[in-house]
């Protein structure tokens, strides 16, 4: 991106685009910012031919604010464009899915996302192998890991966490569950990617041909695949969703971490 406004889409800073979204993941996209956006679409494009509005994780706004984007997306001004992502159309008001071009985003094949890593971005082979592992498919996350290291390495590190709490007392895991609860966010990441994990534990003890995400660990996969078998490692998979779902609600952070971690096997 070379362009000033190609750099400005990418900061999410161009003049004629609005972004839209709950004040964090998890949280609620409340009716007033619904309206604020529809004032601004109201004004003619300032420095483009159109103003784009994104509604970010829109399942995540409440009743209201989805009802009262309805008269916008039924007739919007030529001048506007509307995007809307959700993790599926099933989780939006079935009056907003029939105003709308239901577009659905499939991760890419494997191979494809680590030859285009290695061709247009110049990655190592090894390192676009791995990215476009864990990124599962799609291109945009394989190259924020590339761009910010730190985060691959917070994953790393949660990783390592995760294989000290299945040798830990209780005690240990009852504090760990306390350090989980000071960030709502922070957990949930966390919790995607040992379930991303599990899910190659889980495949790994069925015999699944299906290749496994985390490329760098599979040794250690392997490993708990033949101690623990598919019916524990299904049943981490089971508690790990449950937990990334509660996060969604009105639950007690730290009661749910609790539970979670006594729920993980022992060895």
């Amino acid at each position: 991106m070379s362009c000033r406004t190609c750099k400005q889409i990418d900061r999410m800073e161009h003049a004629d685009l609005a972004v839209v979204q709950a004040e964090q993941i998890g949280g609620t996209l409340r009716v007033d910012q619904v309206r604020e956006l529809q004032r601004s679409l109201a004004l003619a494009p300032y420095q483009a031919r159109y103003r784009v509005a994104i509604l970010l994780r829109f399942e995540e706004a409440n009743a209201s604010a989805m009802n009262a984007l309805l008269k916008t997306l039924e007739e919007p001004a030529s001048q506007v464009v509307l995007i809307l992502t959700a993790e599926s159309a099933e989780n939006l008001l079935p009056t907003i899915v029939s105003r709308c071009e239901v577009l659905r985003l499939r991760p890419l094949p494997l191979g494809q996302v680590e030859q285009d890593l290695q061709t247009r971005w110049g990655m190592p082979e090894e390192q676009a192998r791995l990215l476009a592992h864990l990124s599962g498919g799609r291109p945009g996350y394989a190259f924020r890991l590339y761009q910010e290291p730190e985060r691959l390495a917070l994953q790393s590190s949660w990783l390592d966490d995760l294989s000290q709490l299945l040798s830990a007392k209780r005690v240990d895991r009852f504090a760990y569950a306390e350090k989980m609860a000071k960030d709502k966010d922070t957990c949930r990441a966390m919790l995607s990617v040992w379930l991303a994990f599990w899910r190659d534990v889980l495949l790994k003890s069925s015999g699944a041909a299906a290749p496994v995400a985390n490329l760098d660990r599979q040794e250690q996969i392997e490993h708990l695949a033949e101690q623990f078998g598919m019916q524990v490692a299904y049943h981490v998979v089971t508690v790990l969703d449950r937990a990334l779902a509660l996060l969604d609600c009105n639950v007690n952070l730290r009661l749910a971490a609790e539970t979670l971690l006594l729920d993980l096997p022992y060895r």
